[in-house]
């Protein structure tokens, strides 16, 4: 399995680390796992991950105090779980920087089909990179191929493979209104829950990235009872 994406389960519940272990070991991925974040601290340190994930509910640090940590550290893709089902949690956990979030109980398929679409556009796969040349717009540079975002004063800014994508769908388009809906189609390549509001806490995440003023945006304006759309003009 040499070559094979590693994923490292987080979660102290035993059961389902077992689980998740042998089911995704039988679709061909390499795991590990951990209890806790020092555990998972240790995994990291051990090795190339590729995938985290992340139980909302851990012993000592929490879910979402780890994920806001991993996101300091890398860009490194991670999938939330909580036994909490409410929108509020799974807004708290995307704000914290998590690319996806499953509430339980789940389906492992579901969590199968969730990793590989987010491993997907953590690899930039959705569309072959030959066809993803630089995207220039009011001084920045987006290299989908590279997965890239160079700011106007040569800077490197880093993004979840969630943001990443979502930029991406967004410059590709410029000048152009795009609903939620289509925006979670364009990234996410699923149908989203009723009342989705992950693309709304991701749009919030990249203006305070790239944007002069997150409060008064200039790059991303919202449309009212429309969407989004993305005002500069680009070249590429």
């Amino acid at each position: 399995m040499e070559g094979s994406p590693h994923i490292l389960v987080v979660d102290d519940d035993r059961e389902i680390r077992d689980l998740l272990a042998r089911f995704l070991a039988k679709h061909n991925y390499r795991v590990s796992v951990a209890a806790d974040g020092r555990a998972m601290r240790a995994a990291l340190a051990d090795g190339r991950i590729d995938l985290v994930v992340l139980d909302l509910m851990l012993p000592g640090e929490d879910g979402l105090t780890l994920c806001r940590w991993l996101r300091g550290q890398s860009d490194l893709p991670v999938i939330m779980l909580t036994a909490m089902g409410e929108d509020i949690d799974r807004i708290i956990g995307l704000e914290v920087g998590a690319d996806d979030y499953l509430a339980k109980p789940f389906n492992p398929r579901e969590l199968l089909a969730r990793i590989k679409a987010v491993l997907r556009r953590a690899g930039g796969a959705s569309r072959p990179a030959a066809d993803r040349g630089a995207l220039r717009f009011a001084g920045w540079r987006l290299e989908p191929a590279g997965r890239r975002l160079t700011a106007p004063d040569g800077g490197l800014v880093e993004l979840t493979a969630g943001e990443f994508e979502l930029l991406v769908a967004l410059a590709e388009r410029p000048q152009r209104v795009l609903s939620r809906e289509q925006l979670l189609d364009l990234t996410r390549g699923r149908d989203a829950a009723p009342f989705d509001r992950s693309i709304d806490v991701q749009i919030s995440r990249l203006r305070h990235k790239i944007e002069t003023d997150p409060a008064r945006p200039a790059l991303i304006k919202t449309v009212r009872g429309g969407g989004y759309v993305f005002t500069p003009d680009v070249e590429g």
